[in-house]
């Protein structure tokens, strides 16, 4: 008997019919999912893009308008209806139509959160106490749902709840924070240093919050700067140059550590014109449209009218009133711990000067309310604040020199200048330091300008936990 011989297994075709269909069906189901992907991940992309923009623009809108009003009652709230209007100005821009949509007829505060926080690491929180510390707005959307193409189809292949509802999110944290300075006037003031040419540990290079100095001299060897000169720095050519930076029409910009050139001669009239645009008188072709007043343009005592009567007795203690050029009998001139400016008259009657306390709260009320009574009605917000120079003063024995800058003051400027034959101080209150180099953290965290309104990585807790929406 023959074996049988083993033959492979053929199939027919009839038999194969159908084998490509699955093959199309698998490719098909794939090719949607990937169609799914594409369509719902580019619209995710673009709404999250669209979103985090309106939300950065709020949480800027909303530091830009707390640093104008800080100090201000309601300075919190009015910060935070700044951000949110923002935010929906940009929802109701052309092209934002699923944003504004998704905004709706409600309440913008149920759909975006505002915060506040001294410090840019936070904590936040939506009503901080006390609002004088604030510094940073975190405005924060955590749940912008979006229309879904095939995005039920991938729930329904993957599961519901791998995938959860189609919604962006985003975070934004701004604030205020030092940057080299550019607005400077053309001013120095003598740095006091250790022996080994470092910062004293007790004051800001030699000068405390509320200490009322003399910012220009008209002597001619009294400001430690050398003979010749009157605290003036040379940065650019003559007394228009003068004129022009103490109007507030500074560009170039200086960090601790650069050199300046300090500038022989008095300068009177120049400077004279320039400062006193802030406070609203004008001439040699200076106008309130290049150079607006001060909100505030107030000086003198805190009950009287505008007096400029600050000066130099004949010893160079700085005095209020008196007789002569050189105001013999005026008053000394003190500042309590409170860094109120005041005077005691000749009945023993304390008699206080509209300062920097006085003119600080006022101002922030004028930006909020925009004008109002005792506001001027063109005049805008900081303009008495002078960005000066502390420099290094050592080898500055006469003419022109070079000065290492130390740092920089935010001095409020207490009156006008005003000529006495070819002489004219100005005189300044230090408000704060002014760094001047970019550090957003912890030794400034008192400082309020100058500065630039800035963007922030949002961190949830301390610098190890970065928000993925920011």
């Amino acid at each position: 008997m023959k074996p049988h011989m083993q033959r492979p297994f053929t199939a027919t075709p009839a038999r194969q019919r159908g084998a490509v269909m699955v093959l199309i069906v698998i490719a098909l189901a794939a090719m949607l999912l990937m169609g799914a992907l594409a369509l719902d991940g580019g619209h995710m992309l673009l709404n999250k893009t669209r979103l985090q923009n309106a939300v950065d623009a709020a949480a800027l809108s909303g530091a830009k308008t707390l640093f104008q009003v800080k100090g201000a009652p309601g300075a919190a709230e009015t910060a935070r209806t700044a951000a949110l209007n923002t935010l929906r100005l940009n929802a109701d821009a052309e092209g934002n139509g699923e944003l504004s949509a998704g905004i709706g007829d409600g309440e913008i505060r149920d759909f975006a959160t505002v915060e506040f926080s001294p410090y840019v690491y936070g904590p936040f929180d939506p009503l901080p106490l006390p609002e004088t510390d604030i510094r940073y707005v975190r405005v924060w959307v955590r749940n912008y749902g979006l229309a879904g193409f095939f995005w039920s189809f991938a729930q329904s292949t993957f599961g519901s709840g791998t995938l959860g509802d189609k919604a962006v999110a985003a975070i934004a944290t701004a604030g205020w924070s030092p940057s080299s300075l550019c607005d400077i006037a053309p001013l120095m003031v003598c740095a006091e240093t250790n022996p080994d040419g470092t910062k004293p540990s007790d004051s800001f290079w030699g000068y405390n919050t509320g200490d009322l100095e003399v910012l220009k001299t008209a002597e001619n060897n009294t400001s430690g700067i050398g003979p010749g000169n009157f605290q003036l720095l040379d940065f650019g050519s003559g007394g228009s140059t003068v004129r022009d930076l103490l109007a507030g029409g500074g560009t170039m910009c200086l960090q601790p550590g650069d050199e300046v050139q300090t500038k022989p001669g008095n300068t009177v009239g120049p400077a004279i014109q320039g400062l006193n645009t802030r406070f609203g008188e004008y001439g040699a072709g200076l106008d309130s449209n290049s150079y607006p007043p001060d909100w505030v343009t107030k000086y003198g005592t805190e009950t009287g009218s505008n007096e400029a009567e600050i000066g130099l007795d004949e010893t160079g203690a700085i005095v209020w009133g008196g007789t002569g050029i050189n105001n013999t009998g005026g008053m000394p001139l003190q500042t309590d711990a409170g860094n109120n400016i005041y005077y005691t008259d000749s009945t023993g009657s304390r008699v206080d000067l509209f300062d920097y306390n006085d003119w600080e709260p006022l101002s922030a009320q004028c930006e909020k309310d925009n004008g109002g009574a005792g506001c001027e009605s063109n005049g805008d917000y900081g303009r008495r604040m002078l960005r000066i120079v502390i420099g290094s003063c050592s080898g500055t024995d006469g003419g022109q020199a070079q000065s290492t800058i130390k740092g920089f003051g935010c001095f409020y400027v207490l009156q006008p200048a005003s000529q006495q034959g070819n002489a004219a101080h100005i005189f300044g209150q230090l408000a704060m330091e002014c760094d001047g180099d970019g550090d957003a953290l912890g030794s400034i965290a008192d400082d309020t300008a100058p500065q630039v309104i800035q963007l922030y990585k949002t961190y949830f807790s301390g610098v190890d936990d970065p928000s993925p929406d920011s």
